[in-house]
Order: structure tokens, then C-alpha cells, then sequence
């Protein structure tokens, strides 16, 4: 499955972005999704995850109350809604398609397919 992120932006501590995923495969209410970011000189580290459903989710702590990950299968498209944006959310963030919640837990997995990265920039 090919995948397109994008959304990411420039804004202020507080404020707020929703990031996209779109995905090229009709079949996409068979992967399981998540969100990944990297940080300059840091490794990449998961986000949130959403299974083929949209009705189990997963989160780092970090950003649990925050972050909302969604999915519309209709859309062939994934949703990261980012509120109260702190500096330390600043990365690259990156969109997965994974064939098990178990895998998409995972830093990588066999059958991971990556989208590009959208750059997410939150100013103090």
C-alpha cells in the first residue's frame, strides 16, 4: 500500500494541526495504521495507532489527551488530530500501514509500508 502524509506545519505551544494519511490500496480497512515521528538526533518513535476498525487505538503517554487518531475507510484516509502542541512534539512525522495492531505497535515489522515524512514544527 502506498501512503501520502501530509498536514504539518509551523504553530505556536497551544495550538493545534491535524495531520492526513492517504492510502492508495481499496483495501485499506485491512491494515491496521499508526503514526510515528522522529526528532532532530533522535530515533524514531511511535505515536498512536488505530486498528482496521478505527475502534482500538494506542498511544505513547506523551501524548495521550492530546493526540487523537482516527480513520475514515470510506476515505482510504488516517487523521492525527494534535491539540495543546508543545515544543517537544517538533519532528517529522511519519504514517504506516501494518497487517496487525500487534505489528504496528512495533517500531518496524516485515510488512511495514512507510509514507513520507511531514514535518511538524512547534515554536515556544
Amino acid at each position: 500500500v502506498q501512503l501520502q502524509a501530509f498536514g504539518g506545519g509551523l504553530v505556536q505551544a497551544g495550538g493545534s494541526l491535524r495531520l492526513s494519511c492517504a492510502a492508495s490500496a481499496r483495501t485499506f480497512s485491512a491494515y491496521d495504521m499508526g503514526w510515528f515521528r522522529q526528532a532532530p538526533g533522535k530515533e524514531r518513535e511511535f505515536v498512536a495507532a488505530v486498528n482496521w476498525a478505527g475502534v482500538n487505538t494506542n498511544y505513547t503517554d506523551s501524548v495521550k489527551g492530546r493526540f487523537t487518531i482516527s480513520r475514515d475507510n470510506a476515505k482510504n484516509t488516517m487523521f492525527l488530530q494534535m491539540n495543546s502542541l508543545k515544543p517537544e512534539d517538533t519532528a517529522v512525522y511519519y504514517c504506516a500501514a501494518d497487517r496487525s495492531f500487534k505489528d504496528i505497535l512495533l517500531l518496524s515489522s516485515p510488512r511495514r509500508s512507510w509514507g513520507q515524512g511531514t514535518q511538524v514544527t512547534v515554536s515556544s
